[in-house]
């Protein structure tokens, strides 16, 4: 989230789009106008849990048969992703120096480095949720259209693959959003957990039948289809991080930004984001995640991007990196030693 912002629901045709708070996904709002975070809700949005009776959800109907389920192959080329000269300076203490990164098709990317580092910015910078003071995002599909022709460092899009003008309302089948991010400690809407998945993609444009088919098969896909009518907040931390993922799942990203997801989590419950994660990998969704366990780390990764000091000090295979990495910097975090 951009330091400082009073976070908007990012709009079809606004300038600059802003995260939503209590949504891991920014999606566009077909129509115009604006909707702000605790705001009121369209007239056909859900009901609040506290709408619901005591202790219970809107009754979930039968699913319908979903569609076949495709993450990770939605119409546009947005891949390769390049940070370019990238940097990012706060109130004057430079967070990140002309990192050069280039993030093509293929397994998870794993970045990794100490506390301070610089990770978790760049996840954001490239994601589009903050604006770099140096540098740029270039990513390989072009700009939307209704934006300001600006250079990507200032524009950073995010949430589109291809022209709103020509794909809406979109099927379900059509359904892709260029990338979405899930964060370390997501928020969950006061809504069912069906209804959780349901609201992204009806501001996505999702015709109601196939919302529901959509939402059930993402929550199948996280292991969560039994829990569709339990109020999200009452989910244990690793269900509510695995319904953060299936929100995510149900959009169809290229890329998906991960942003240490299972740091707070028991063994058992990251072994269950991990397995997740895998999916999306294999699926053909491009995984770009951080992460301080360097476990995980060797488990997941396909390619290691090492960030030390806020510089990109190596980007290599992951068996290359744990086996021979190429500065000290790396080989003494490998090691544990405090840097």
């Amino acid at each position: 989230m951009r330091h400082g912002a009073d976070p908007l629901l990012p709009l079809h045709g606004d300038e600059a789009p802003l995260p939503l708070c209590g949504a891991d996904v920014a999606l566009p709002l077909r129509g115009g106008g604006s909707l702000r975070a605790g705001g009121p809700l369209p007239a056909d949005a859900p009901p609040a849990a506290t709408d619901w009776p005591a202790g219970c959800g809107p009754p979930c109907p039968a699913p319908p048969r979903p569609a076949p389920f495709s993450p990770g192959q939605p119409s546009g080329r947005a891949l390769p992703l390049r940070a370019e000269g990238l940097g990012f300076t706060a109130d004057g203490v430079a967070i990140l120096r002309d990192v050069r990164l280039t993030i093509g098709a293929g397994p998870p990317l794993l970045i990794i480095g100490p506390n301070g580092a610089g990770k978790s910015v760049l996840l954001r910078l490239l994601h589009g949720l903050l604006r770099p003071t140096a540098g740029r995002v270039a990513w390989a599909d072009t700009a939307p259209p209704g934006r300001r022709d600006a250079p990507r460092s200032q524009d950073a899009p995010r949430s589109q693959d291809a022209p709103r003008s020509q794909d809406a309302p979109r099927s379900q089948d059509a359904l892709g959003v260029r990338d979405t991010m899930v964060f370390q400690r997501p928020v969950m809407l006061r809504r069912s957990v069906l209804a959780n998945l349901e609201y992204p993609l009806q501001l996505a444009g999702v015709p109601r039948p196939a919302r529901r088919a959509r939402a059930f098969a993402a929550l199948r896909r996280v292991g969560l289809e039994a829990l569709a009518d339990r109020p999200a907040r009452r989910l244990s931390v690793g269900e509510q991080q695995r319904l953060a993922l299936a929100r995510a799942a149900a959009l169809a990203p290229q890329v998906l930004f991960l942003d240490e997801p299972s740091a707070s989590l028991d063994p058992a419950a990251t072994r269950a984001v991990e397995a997740i994660v895998a999916g999306f990998a294999a699926a053909g969704t491009k995984v770009v995640m951080t992460t301080h366990d360097l476990g995980q780390a060797r488990r997941l990764a396909g390619e290691v991007a090492f960030l030390h000091r806020g510089r990109m000090l190596e980007h290599a295979p992951a068996a290359r990196f744990f086996a021979a990495p190429a500065t000290a910097e790396a080989a003494a975090f490998l090691r544990g030693d405090l840097l």
